[in-house]
């Protein structure tokens, strides 16, 4: 009885995660500012695709800018929406924009973000996260860099925490390595991995489409569903070997794909080093903050159903080959999609 009931909850999890549309959610919005000289600046607006069309939110200028919104419809990049225009601010000592308020309209009624960038005519940067709680930018006396730390640091937590693929790919490490020595070096070596790929792709050191890289993304998942299941059949697999070495060649996917998602919000020219760090601290904070989830929800059944716990305690028990089963039904559904997108 306690197998079937694991059985149906596994099915229904696999049945409900192909629904969406992608292993990712949406795109964050992206909205910059470059002084022109005198009263004049550039503003540069991106909003995220949603089924073909431009998500409903539109940006803001302070008072006295004009034009204050996007005075022509965005045109598609073939990834969002993007406009762009020169704005008059007059007044006060930043071009009428310092002490203003810059507001995402209709961002509350989503759940995405919009990344705020601002430059002065000194080069300096400042750089804000708008979210549906918050979706208004207060624009201070002096602008400065030492928001964009920050900022960085919270998209990288984010993306990782709504990056499905990657969290199902660490989710099968934890079944896969058993070994608590293993399991650290494992995770060590794909932190490492991805941090390098990251860092080379961010600064156009690394080239590779993104497609390709998110369809191989699901596939080093599939291998890993793989691996679980051929435990059963006893011996020493390759990942119980070398688990560092599976986790370090497949970081280096998964890290093509950070790299992805940071190109679409773009990084701050004279901040990029601690933009970069930023990032990766927060995709590595994400990434700890599930891992000890999985633990302690693991620990708690444990103590309050044993007999649950028991299903997954081997590599043959019922529950390890349900949930091999299922990481394999999801990835390869993933993988069959982005392959279709080509």
């Amino acid at each position: 009885m306690m197998f079937r009931l694991l059985m149906i909850a596994m099915l229904c999890l696999c049945g409900a995660m192909p629904q969406q549309a992608g292993a990712h959610a949406l795109d964050p919005g992206y909205l910059e500012l470059r002084p022109l000289g005198g009263d004049s600046w550039r503003v540069f607006w991106r909003k995220p695709d949603v089924k073909g069309q431009p998500m409903r939110i539109e940006a803001r200028l302070p008072e006295g800018c004009d034009p204050a919104v996007a005075p022509a419809e965005p045109q598609f990049d073939g990834a969002a929406w993007v406009t762009a225009w020169v704005a008059q601010c007059a007044g006060g000592p930043s071009g009428g924009l310092s002490g203003g308020r810059i507001v995402i309209e209709g961002l509350e009624a989503t759940q995405t973000e919009v990344l705020v960038r601002m430059t002065d005519a000194e080069g300096g940067t400042t750089t804000a996260r708008l979210t549906p709680d918050a979706p208004y930018y207060e624009v201070p006396e002096d602008l400065s860099g030492g928001q964009v730390f920050a900022a960085y640091l919270v998209l990288g937590f984010d993306h990782i925490l709504e990056g499905l693929d990657h969290l199902l790919f660490v989710f099968a490490l934890l079944v896969l390595i058993r070994s608590p020595g293993r399991l650290v070096g494992a995770i060590t070596a794909f932190t490492v991995a991805h941090s390098i790929t990251l860092a080379l792709a961010s600064l156009g050191l690394l080239q590779v489409p993104g497609p390709p890289v998110e369809a191989a993304i699901a596939l080093s998942i599939v291998l890993l569903a793989v691996e679980i299941l051929r435990q059963r059949e006893g011996g020493d697999q390759l990942a119980q070997r070398y688990p560092w070495v599976i986790s370090f060649s497949f970081g280096l996917l998964h890290g093509l794909g950070f790299a992805g998602a940071l190109a679409e919000i773009g990084l701050p020219e004279g901040d990029i080093p601690m933009a970069l760090l930023a990032f990766n601290l927060g995709v590595e904070a994400g990434q700890l903050v599930f891992v000890a989830a999985v633990l302690a929800v693991f620990w708690a059944l444990r103590l309050v159903w044993p007999r649950l716990v028991a299903l997954v305690r081997d590599p043959a028990a019922p529950g390890t080959v349900v949930m091999g089963y299922g990481i394999g039904i999801v990835s390869t559904w993933w993988l069959a999609e982005r392959v279709a997108g080509f």
